[in-house]
């Protein structure tokens, strides 16, 4: 199989940066691996690891000469990040992201592109709780979505090479207008971890409920919110605020909805919450039959 890319450079090497790391190296999709990581220890880990042929500290010198840099940084990192090694870009070097947030990338690292350098933002829609370097693997994109969001006037070339990156990482790819993706990822994503931190939030703060006890008694719901709200703090800290419109608006909705079902509760209407619980269970079926869910997975009745 020929290399999708001679060199590559990935900057950040957390689960999705590591995870792309492995990828390259398990299907040889470059000759040469550049990571760039503030930590020395980081660093050090991307070579014992075997996931990087140089590392760096400074992101300036990781992205020369590189046909493919990838920022897998936290969003609110990309002004900063983009303003400095746009300079040392190649000619005809592709540049894209794995943010969640796709307009806020656009606005933060378009304008810093330099003429004859392509910039195809995107986000694999896939990840765990987990970060650092050594929670990476291989699979992690392996039959899930990436989204790709090309601004106007983006190099179909370009395009089609990072479309054909991901393809060959596992996933599968979609192309949509950023403002959508946005929008789409606001109530798949960013609501329902708004959601997780607050629900624990509001455990922990309970006085009448000790620790011990949300722990030891935490049921299959709960340990679900636990495992979300477990997400790197700083990464949704720069999603919600790089997607604040839409998720207030799926926020105002979702109140609304909550008011309507704490209605049914209070009258006692038993008709209008088994109707709910009947429309969202066949939603959760669907996802396990597009392939996003693990059918295995004991269900929510199983405790």
């Amino acid at each position: 199989m020929t290399v999708a890319f001679e060199r590559i450079a990935i900057i950040g090497l957390g689960l999705i940066g590591s995870s792309v790391a492995r990828v390259v190296r398990k299907h040889g999709l470059a000759e040469h691996i550049s990571v760039c990581a503030r930590s020395p220890e980081t660093r050090q880990a991307a070579m014992d690891l075997g996931l990087a042929d140089t590392v760096f500290s400074d992101p300036e010198k990781a992205v020369a000469d590189a046909d493919f840099v990838l920022l897998c940084t936290p969003l609110g990192t990309y002004k900063k990040l983009a303003k400095g090694f746009a300079s040392s870009l190649k000619p005809g070097a592709i540049v894209s992201d794995v943010g969640s947030v796709k307009e806020s990338a656009i606005r933060d690292i378009g304008p810093f592109m330099p003429e004859g350098v392509a910039f195809v933002p995107g986000h694999p829609v896939a990840g765990t709780e987990n970060s650092g370097p050594y929670s990476g693997f291989a699979e992690l994109f392996k039959g899930r979505w990436t989204i790709l969001t090309p601004p106007d006037g983006t190099d179909p070339k370009a395009v089609e090479a990072v479309t054909d990156f991901w393809v060959r990482s596992g996933s599968m790819v979609e192309i949509m207008d950023a403002a959508h993706h946005d929008l789409v990822l606001a109530i798949t994503s960013h609501l329902p971890h708004l959601i997780a931190y607050n629900i624990v939030g509001t455990a922990d703060d309970l006085e009448t409920v000790t620790e011990s006890e949300v722990i030891k008694f935490a049921a299959g719901g709960f340990r679900d919110f636990t495992r979300i709200a477990a997400s790197d703090p700083v990464m949704w800290r720069d999603v919600f605020l790089g997607n604040r419109d839409a998720v207030l608006e799926m926020l105002g909705r979702f109140n609304e909805d909550l008011s309507a079902l704490q209605k049914a509760i209070r009258y006692k209407d038993g008709d209008a919450l088994e109707a709910l619980f009947t429309r969202t269970r066949y939603i959760r079926r669907e996802v396990i039959e597009a392939g996003q869910a693990d059918p295995d997975e004991a269900p929510a009745d199983a405790d």
